[in-house]
């Protein structure tokens, strides 16, 4: 199968299907039931109620990442029974390396996607004990008035360069920041940002030009 990797600063966008959001929800209802685990966000009581979204954004990009490169999709939503899955959402197996992947999915308002935007991990999640990860996959989620659902693949972090500080920056917790529109927050963790412009393209294949909606974009 053709594999083609892009340029630095270039994503994959495709449409998601009612049934890949229809499968990420019953997995949700049915992890919400059966799998009471904490998050990292229960600290934040104004966060509580936003369980069942923070779940289903995650789930959708496992299933979504799963189905563009042909791997079996998630049986639960948050990992294995107990919750824990150690970081490994996917393992990939090349002829030189395995790659353990986690995936990183987030919501936006656009898919117009800018090199100085960040994904954010938790230092705790990074250095967690036990954990398997070798490398984060960026998906990030906006709805279209005319296409519905809409991923953008953005790609791979290495976690090793994350950790050596080769990519991305370590703010500790209580450091303030300041957002695009000029409004600022507080880090309630140590926490790691990265550039969509420092995260490695995504791999594209023959199968994925053919998903609807496939189409190359460039970060702005």
């Amino acid at each position: 199968m053709e594999q083609i990797v892009l340029n630095e600063g270039t994503y994959i966008q495709i449409s998601v299907s009612d049934e890949q959001k229809l499968f990420a929800r019953q997995l949700v209802n049915h992890s919400i039931i059966h799998h009471r685990i904490s998050n990292i966000w229960d600290k934040n009581k104004d966060r509580l109620a936003h369980t069942r979204m923070m779940r289903f954004t995650g789930t959708l990009g496992e299933i979504v990442f799963a189905d563009c490169y042909h791997l079996p999709r998630p049986t639960r939503s948050f990992g294995a029974a107990d919750g824990q899955d150690f970081g490994q959402d996917f393992l990939i197996r090349s002829d030189t390396e395995d790659f353990a992947v986690d995936i990183k999915s987030m919501k936006r308002r656009s898919g117009f996607l800018a090199g100085d935007y960040v994904l954010n991990i938790p230092s705790s999640q990074l250095h967690k004990p036990g954990s398997k990860t070798s490398h984060y996959f960026c998906i990030s989620f906006h709805q279209s008035e005319n296409d519905g659902t809409i991923a953008s693949l953005l790609g791979f972090i290495d976690k090793q360069a994350l950790q050596n500080g080769e990519t991305g920056m370590l703010f500790p917790a209580g450091a303030k920041r300041l957002r695009g529109d000029g409004s600022t927050f507080v880090f309630n963790e140590s926490t790691y940002e990265v550039l969509f412009s420092d995260i490695a393209p995504p791999v594209v294949t023959t199968s994925i030009r053919r998903i609807k909606g496939f189409r190359l974009c460039q970060l702005k």
